[in-house]
């Protein structure tokens, strides 16, 4: 009982300091400030102190701290700009509006105090797209929706302050309904060793059992009639109450075939596997003084086993930076540097461009090609009126609250990277109005008049201005995709575009966002006819969108093109190679992303999730039950035309209609597939008539994209990957957003991005690049899946050969519960002789290093099938403990039966025989364990050949003269080890014994590669030809993309901020710190 409570206490004590940790982390996050409204002031309170009916301030950059109903803010019309980043992935900004009722209150606080609405609401819910109230005020009813409400996770941009009342807290907040539930995570091995425990407490009771029903036969054959010499005790009235005491002194003495140890041991392990993750220098990054971290110590050796990676896209796959890469002028291309030969060639910080001419340029801006800043200062017409077109044609909000330093508000990343590379080439957009944009273009202040923006819609996929220059010239200018503005280009341009498209092509080769740049002068009467066309189609209540798309088409032809943009949606570094390190690996990628599909599918392409050369990437878009489950059978007709026959057995499987839980094989596909699917979609598909048709779909593809998927929906896909899949699952992000999904995967991992630190909080594991994970897996989690696997398969096996040797000498001893080995030897053996050979192999031992590790991700496969430790490997265990434990009492028992020392004297006793028996035992399981371990280090050799010679050690002096005479009660084995092991007949007993025992491992592991070999034999193979060969430095080539689709910016971008604008509500009633800056100069 004692050991079991230390073992128990052991584990709570660990358990009870992860809780701590996370505990504090959540501290951290409650205690944040916030301001409230209290008694007609603003009181500064913390986070857990918020409740519902408060009203609170909200400042710039500001996060929402729970789901409140925006009063007011310092923006017109109460407009507040917030960014939804850490609840679907999205960084362009958004806007919710105040009712009109409350708008007037502003920051007086007098007023804000005396309101005293009501709000009746819905009850919490996940829907984050969702929110239907009443607001009753002054005796009025007041329709709410979610344009009016914050949520927890938002981000407040681009507004000096609003005040809001909270709706929910805490748990009721969206944001956290989304989060799904924490739950104790287990590994496999945990859930298997529990099982093999059970067994093993079976098998003993069943020994225990037989041994006692041969005591009571021997005592009523022999015992009985030998009372005699051997008396019974009182108590002892019978065979059969003799049996019964036997049964429960064996249930003691066999007890070391209950690992009790096992689940310390096992704990200590994991403990020092963490904190190699903790001290690996190579997951260290430097710009963020950030080291990766084990947040806990129970799932290292399930990172070795990982199947299926879910990650989220935004701040986990890209850095969420977009940077103006190249750009295609007239038919000239820039971008690219060469040297004196005409050789392309890399570039460096050094050698970027220098903007400093430019008192307004952005400092962040980098750009390397000098001959466009020449075309640029030299007035060149087309480069002057081509970044003119990027500096007007946007819905980007300016700010300026210092003079100079202006800060760019955009609805996507892709518009704020166009408007500040016109910045800093000359073209300064600085601000705007519903009526003017003000763009300060050399150094010179030019003000354009509005005159109208056709914005961007997914059906259009470009936008255009028109604008009137100070010149009084009518000028349409439009950017949009390839594919569309090519068919409004007037047939003069045919010979550029020609040329335009080849460059086109190169920078989509390399994965860059594409975007077309064209303009039009429109004479001033098509202009005044075609604007009455245009104002009828708005103000038109029928077909509004139809109407307006045709106007819309009228004046967008006969565009004269300018050229195109390049934009790099900049991955994480590495990404790309990790992820083709993870395919090689076999483990599975899907990204689930809240971010749209187009941007997705670009971002697929960019880091080798998808790859042109792919037979076919699937695209699931139905809205009703049967269009989804005929667009998934589609797909898996082409991938498996026999899937879907009744012949086949998965589909015979689950016709039985088997209960839950049950497992779904692995179907492979004749090709190489892609699937996307959003989350419109998925929400019919995730039910249950659907959810198989999906999984099964989705896991014959490569790859897989879930886009505009909701928190809630991303930890449903992996709840059900592992509701029908016997696999590990791995779940990776950086957002709020991606806290349910971290949550739900066996191994959450936060990335620390810019997305706040709800990820991090949440996760098993955390570190700042995707790019460490390749050597989280491959490197950290292979080897403590080996290192655990080899553990276990050596504990069971020594206390299995140690345990059984009782079972044997029991047919000897009339089943007297009699132990074979001396009572020191029994109480040292797991704690001292054992201990330190196995741990020592437990925490350093590695099969091959680091670096071929990753360069052969193929090593990973074995525990991804759990090959090395499992219910068979279990059994081999027993096999051969019990084969060893036969040897070691039977050889020794034929050797000294009967036999005589040199001198004529009997040496068959039972010291003898015990010492004899126990340092066979010891060399055998020492010898076992130095043929697993494959890593010598010196602490490899101190360890096992230094508990060796402990033991000796130890021998001599518990069995020493001294020790025994002064103490005879307690070390009774006088003089054994002298007068034994000084007999050639005991030495050759226990070489004998070391051989018989050692023989069938030799030949196992020569033999099984050749007959019975998997497929990591024939990588280590190829590792030990490589050894062989001089070491070669690897070249470097670049991943590239063919051309053979766009990855246009068009498709990505979003509906956009045009009719807010020219509506005027962007623009303050009353004069604006920044217009007056402006009117001042």
């Amino acid at each position: 009982m004692t050991p079991l409570m230390v073992v128990l206490s052991i584990t709570a004590v660990k358990d009870a300091i992860d809780d701590l940790k996370r505990h504090q982390s959540d501290d951290r996050v409650n205690n944040l400030p916030v301001l409230l409204l209290v008694n007609g002031k603003m009181k500064e309170d913390k986070w857990m102190n918020v409740q519902v009916g408060d009203i609170i301030k909200l400042e710039n950059n500001q996060p929402v701290v729970a789901d409140i109903l925006l009063l007011s803010s310092s923006e017109p019309y109460s407009l507040t700009y917030i960014e939804t980043a850490d609840l679907d992935g999205e960084t362009n900004l958004k806007v919710k509006q105040a009712i009109s009722v409350t708008s007037d209150m502003e920051d007086r606080l007098e007023l804000l105090s005396a309101f005293n609405g009501e709000v009746r609401c819905e009850a919490p819910n996940n829907k984050l797209d969702r929110f239907s109230g009443i607001l009753t005020y002054k005796g009025k009813n007041y329709f709410l929706d979610h344009d009016k409400l914050l949520l927890r996770g938002c981000i407040i941009r681009n507004t000096d302050w609003c005040y809001g009342l909270v709706i929910y807290t805490g748990p009721d907040t969206k944001l956290m309904q989304n989060s799904g539930k924490s739950t104790v995570k287990r590994t496999q091995i945990d859930h298997l060793m529990n099982v093999l425990v059970l067994w093993i407490f079976l098998g003993l009771g069943i020994i225990c059992f037989v041994l006692a029903v041969g005591h009571g036969i021997w005592q009523n054959k022999k015992g009985y009639h030998f009372q005699i010499f051997l008396p019974w005790e009182k108590y002892v009235s019978s065979s059969a109450v003799s049996a019964i005491l036997i049964f429960w002194s064996y249930f003691i003495i066999l007890n070391t075939m209950v690992p009790i140890s096992l689940y310390v041991s096992v704990e200590i392990i994991r403990l020092g596997n963490s904190l190699y993750i903790n001290w690996d220098r190579k997951m260290f990054y430097a710009p963020r003084n950030t080291p990766a971290q084990a947040r806990t110590t129970t799932l290292n050796e399930e990172l070795g086993q990982v199947k299926y990676v879910f990650s989220d896209k935004t701040g986990t796959l890209t850095q969420n930076i977009m940077i103006f890469n190249k750009c295609s002028i007239n038919g000239k291309l820039y971008g690219d540097t060469y040297d004196k030969d005409g050789q392309r060639v890399t570039v460096s910080e050094k050698e970027k461009v220098d903007f400093s001419y430019n008192k307004l340029a952005d400092p962040k801006f980098s750009f390397y090609d000098k001959t466009l800043v020449e075309a640029v200062k030299k007035g060149d017409h087309w480069v002057h009126l081509f970044f003119r077109s990027l500096s007007l044609c946007h819905t980007v909000m300016s700010e300026e609250k210092v003079e100079g330093m202006l800060v760019y508000q955009a609805q996507s990343p892709d518009e704020g990277a166009l408007v500040t590379a016109a910045r800093n080439f000359g073209f300064v957009f600085r601000s705007r109005t519903s009526e003017t944009v003000i763009v300060v273009e050399m150094g010179k202040t030019r003000v354009y008049q509005l005159l109208t923006i056709l914005d961007f819609n997914n059906v259009r996929k470009r936008m255009s201005v028109i604008v009137r220059t100070p010149e009084d010239r009518i000028m349409l200018f439009c950017k949009g995709a390839d594919t569309i503005i090519c068919e409004l280009l007037h047939p003069s341009c045919s010979s550029l575009c020609d040329v335009t498209m080849e460059h086109l092509d190169d920078c989509a080769s390399e994965g860059l966002r594409t975007l077309m740049v064209a303009y039009r002068e429109l004479d001033e009467a098509f202009f005044q006819d075609w604007s009455k066309r245009h104002t009828e189609a708005c103000l038109s209540l029928e077909n509004r969108e139809s109407r307006l798309s045709s106007v819309y088409e009228e004046v967008e032809k006969d565009l004269m093109l300018l050229g195109v943009t390049a934009i790099e949606d900049k991955l994480q570094d590495g990404v790309p190679e990790t992820i083709i390190i993870l395919k090689k690996a076999k483990i599975r990628l899907w990204v689930l992303t809240g971010d749209k599909q187009e941007t997705a599918v670009n971002i697929a392409y960019s880091c080798n999730l998808f790859e042109d050369e792919m037979d076919e990437v699937f695209v699931v878009e139905g809205r009703d039950d049967e269009t989804i489950r005929k667009e998934l059978r589609t797909a898996r007709n082409k991938m498996k035309p026999e899937s879907l026959l009744d012949s086949d057995p998965i589909n015979i499987y689950l016709t039985t209609k088997p209960e839950l839980p049950f497992e779904i094989p692995e179907e492979v596909a004749n090709g190489n597939y892609g699937l996307i699917i959003d989350g419109y979609s998925l929400a019919y598909a995730l039910e249950g008539n659907l959810e198989l048709e999906l999984l099964r779909t989705a896991c014959m593809c490569k790859g897989v994209i879930c886009c505009r998927m909701t928190p809630l929906q991303k930890a449903q896909v992996v709840e059900l990957m592992k509701r029908y899949k016997k696999v590990v699952t791995l779940a990776v992000g950086d957002g709020a957003n991606d806290v349910s999904m971290i949550k739900a995967a066996h191994i959450g991992v936060g990335i620390s991005g810019q997305e706040g630190l709800q990820a991090m909080l949440n996760s098993d594991f955390t570190f700042s690049q995707f790019q460490y994970l390749q050597r989280l897996l491959l490197v950290h989690g292979r080897w403590s899946y080996n290192r655990m696997c080899k553990f276990l398969s050596y504990f069971f096996y020594k206390n299995f050969t140690f345990t059984l040797v009782h079972f044997w000498y029991a047919f000897f001893n009339g089943f007297s519960a009699q132990t074979v080995y001396e009572t020191w030897f029994i109480t040292c053996y797991n704690l001292v002789y054992t201990s330190l050979p196995v741990l020592g192999m437990s925490l350093f031992d590695q099969d091959v290093n680091e670096t071929w590790s990753l360069l052969f991700p193929e090593l990973y496969e074995p525990g991804q099938h759990n090959l090395y430790f499992n219910k068979k490997e279990f059994v081999k265990c027993l096999m051969h403990g019990i084969y060893s434990s036969f040897v070691l009492f039977f050889v020794p028992m034929g050797t000294l039966y009967n036999a005589e020392r040199n001198d004529g004297k009997d040496i068959s006793d039972y010291q003898s025989f015990s010492l004899v028996v126990q340092t066979s035992l010891i060399w055998v399981v020492t010898i076992q364990i130095a043929l697993k371990t494959t890593y010598w280090t010196m602490i490899s050799h101190v360890v096992i050949w230094g508990s060796l010679g402990f033991y000796f050690c130890m021998s001599f002096l518990l069995y020493s003269d001294g020790l025994c005479l002064a103490f005879p009660d307690v070390f009774q084995f006088l003089g054994v080890v002298r007068n034994a092991l000084n007999q050639p007949q005991m030495l050759l007993s226990i070489i004998l014994s070391v051989v018989l025992c050692m023989l069938p491992v030799i030949g196992y592991q020569f033999l099984k590669p050749l007959f019975w070999p998997i497929s990591v034999d024939k990588v280590f193979d190829r590792i030990q030809e490589c050894r062989r060969l001089p070491r070669q430095s690897p070249v470097q080539t670049k991943l590239k993309h063919s051309s053979t689709r766009r990855s246009a910016y068009a498709f990505s971008h979003k509906h956009g901020f045009g009719a807010l604008i020219t509506s005027g509500k962007t623009m303050k009633s009353r004069m604006s710190k920044k217009n007056t800056l402006f009117s001042k100069r």
